[in-house]
């Protein structure tokens, strides 16, 4: 039964392993896990000084029907390490995940999570956006694609994750199948920043918006498309989540680099932040 009265509920930006922060945030949000719910727009772990704590707070609310979270492009890197497919990172400080016991406990919950999700009526949140090619009903559509490859059998996911990860960028078509269409929209959902108009990514650029981009690609929320709900997304860092229009609102503050973890409270849109 899905629950309407929760006394507030916020979206998170990226967490990035950053358990401190996370809790100094719950502390001033005042929340409480019986009344309130949060959101998280993924990368739940990575480059902060504690991912293990992280994720296993995170997948406990989640467990209270307090939490729910959509998948970024470093939590599908952390289910490619666990299955062998990509080797640990030591910057990405995630070994103690690899090493605990409840590992295979907290993994495969983290690759049941979606892609994409509806806080409110009014809103819509992926890690990282939604392109100008896709309508927000074709979004969800295609996020159920991958969320059922990456839910189902161990089998189909040592299958699947290989083939997400290529520095070519597949240009969107619906008739794009296998593989290279699960690539695709993991690609648009979690690792998008620049593209064009019709829909082909760039992924090496991370700086601001201030910075020159390569010609021909700008931000994709700078495609005017008419939306029927506002984006909120996390994963760039370098926008110190800024970004805030009637179509869109970034949420990434660039707490693991030495900025702010922002949440944002639905129903009035306040923005509550921490360093």
């Amino acid at each position: 039964m899905i629950r309407n009265d929760y006394r507030h509920q916020y979206v998170i930006g990226d967490l990035q392993g950053c358990f401190g922060a996370f809790n100094r945030l719950l502390k001033v949000l005042d929340f409480d896990e019986n009344q309130d719910k949060l959101w998280l727009a993924g990368d739940i772990v990575a480059r902060g000084e504690d991912s293990l704590a992280t994720l296993r707070e995170t997948k406990r609310l989640a467990d209270k029907g307090a939490l729910a979270t959509v998948l970024g492009n470093h939590d599908i890197t952390l289910i490619a390490t666990w299955r062998g497919v990509l080797p640990i990172k030591p910057k990405d400080k995630t070994a103690a995940i690899f090493e605990a016991d409840d590992c295979d406990e907290l993994l495969n919950w983290l690759r049941k999570q979606p892609l994409l999700l509806y806080p409110d009526e009014k809103t819509v949140l992926t890690h990282a956006g939604i392109p100008p090619n896709w309508q927000i009903k074709e979004a969800q559509k295609y996020a159920q694609e991958l969320q059922n490859q990456l839910s189902g059998s161990l089998k189909q996911l040592d299958r699947l994750l290989p083939k997400l990860y290529s520095k070519k960028a597949d240009v969107w078509s619906d008739k794009l199948h296998g593989y290279q269409r699960m690539r695709a929209i993991a690609n648009y959902l979690t690792r998008m920043r620049l593209c064009t108009q019709d829909g082909l990514l760039e992924f090496s650029f991370k700086e601001s918006l201030k910075d020159e981009m390569p010609s021909d690609f700008r931000p994709w929320f700078d495609w005017y498309v008419v939306r029927e709900r506002r984006i909120l997304f996390g994963h760039w860092a370098a926008l110190k989540a800024q970004v805030d229009t009637k179509n869109v609102r970034a949420l990434d503050g660039g707490c693991v680099w030495g900025g702010s973890l922002v949440a944002y409270r639905l129903g009035d849109g306040k923005i509550i932040e921490i360093k």
